[in-house]
């Protein structure tokens, strides 16, 4: 337990020391949501504001605003508990081009261990970077229109500590096979350029074709976002019926933003979608245990 404390106390004190990386992880969620309230906000309010006067009901600035907002915090904690985790988990492989890497396999630690210790600072230098993330997206939903109880703010405490040990495990898998900054640099574009949109939360799932909603529903990642949408809305959704709203136009939301998430025409519940992605966190962690056990076993 030592030599595992003592790693992850090194991995995490590298990932802070590195300025360029720790910032970069930091202010990228600050510029999403720039960049989301100024490009997509506009967007989502004139598509809610007409579904609802649609159905003949008037709807305030305040609560248009949550609806918004809380649209557009849980598409940038989803796609930020992803991206993150690859960019702290960068020095896995920095190591391996440095030769650090060599020179801790060389020394009694268990290459076990080491894994370990990579994956349990990633984790904890992920969540502290996306904890701060999901402060501010708070911050951000108090000015625009706040609904949230305190049992929604602890789930999605809970659906950005699931995502991030998603996105840490998956980093951790594929960061496995990378040995040089080239394909760093690479992979970090693909991954934050592509998995906003295969999650749903560049774009709501519901507006894909029909093929492809079936296709991206078998993807842990697209039930992580639906999380995130139910917990930040249901307050929103609440605050509608109370006021009278048309339950056909409050459902209409929930399927636009992706709250109501379907397998094969089958709506998934909450309980099922924590199913998916807890299970998901498992089998990518035992796949790269196992990749570990057997790159310590060719080793020898």
């Amino acid at each position: 337990m030592s030599a595992l404390h003592a790693l992850v106390k090194r991995n995490t004190k590298l990932f802070f020391k590195d300025k360029g990386m720790f910032f970069t992880s930091l202010i990228t969620p600050v510029i999403l949501l720039v960049l989301y309230g100024s490009f997509l906000g506009g967007v989502y309010e004139d598509t809610f504001r007409g579904v609802l006067e649609g159905f003949g009901a008037p709807v305030s600035d305040r609560l248009l605003g949550g609806c918004v907002g809380g649209e557009l915090a849980s598409s940038l904690l989803a796609v930020c508990c992803v991206t993150v985790a690859f960019c702290s988990n960068m020095l896995m492989v920095q190591d391996k081009v440095s030769g650090a890497r060599h020179d801790l396999t060389i020394t009694p630690v268990r290459s076990g261990t080491l894994a370990l210790g990579y994956y349990i600072a990633t984790l904890l230098s992920t969540l502290l970077v996306c904890y701060v993330a999901t402060g501010v997206c708070l911050l951000y939903l108090s000015k625009v229109g706040w609904y949230l109880t305190g049992g929604d703010v602890l789930c999605l405490l809970l659906d950005v500590l699931l995502l991030v040990l998603f996105g840490t495990a998956l980093s951790s898998i594929i960061n496995h096979f990378l040995s040089s900054q080239g394909q760093i640099s690479a992979v970090g574009t693909i991954v934050s350029a592509g998995y906003g949109f295969l999650c749903g939360a560049y774009m709501p799932i519901s507006q894909f074709s029909e093929g492809l909603q079936k296709l991206i529903s078998f993807l842990p990642g697209t039930y992580g976002t639906s999380l995130l949408r139910n917990h930040a809305l249901r307050g929103v959704f609440g605050e509608m019926e109370a006021q009278g709203f048309p339950a056909e136009a409050v459902e209409t939301i929930r399927d636009a933003v992706d709250c109501n998430l379907y397998f094969f025409g089958d709506r998934v519940e909450p309980g099922a979608m924590y199913a998916v992605l807890g299970g998901a966190v498992v089998v990518l962690i035992a796949v790269y245990v196992l990749l570990n056990v057997l790159r310590g076993a060719k080793q020898k």
